[in-house]
């Protein structure tokens, strides 16, 4: 693809779709999130701070998020072995988006409750 050209983010092969979807999915942007409230976490701490998120997928979210490099995982040669997440550099660099997304929710989270609350009527 050349960089000149647009790109159809309606397009199941485009790379901006691509990568949107990948850390936007339910749990994703939660997880990137919890990790800027502490530098380095652990999973169990993870846990804790999303309760309704199973052991499960977190683990599968943290597992995309490193993959694609928003978040670093650090493995210390511990009895039992100790694991610790954050943020990489590319991760740090989406928190001001997700603040700003967050006030927007902030911001409109009563409408969006009536709304909702006025369909189903």
């Amino acid at each position: 693809m050349k960089r000149t050209s647009l790109v159809d983010a309606f397009d199941p092969k485009c790379p901006i779709r691509n990568i949107l979807a990948r850390f936007s999915e339910k749990w994703g942007l939660l997880v990137v999130y919890t990790l800027t409230l502490k530098p380095k976490t652990r999973f169990n701490e993870l846990k804790k701070e999303i309760p309704d998120i199973s052991a499960r997928m977190l683990s599968a979210t943290l597992n995309t998020l490193v993959t694609d490099g928003l978040v670093e995982r650090q493995s210390y040669n511990t009895v039992p072995p100790t694991v610790e997440y954050s943020l990489s550099s590319i991760g740090q660099t989406l928190v001001p988006y997700l603040e700003s997304l967050i006030g927007w929710a902030e911001e409109y989270s009563d409408q969006i409750m009536s709304h909702r609350l006025n369909a189903t009527k």
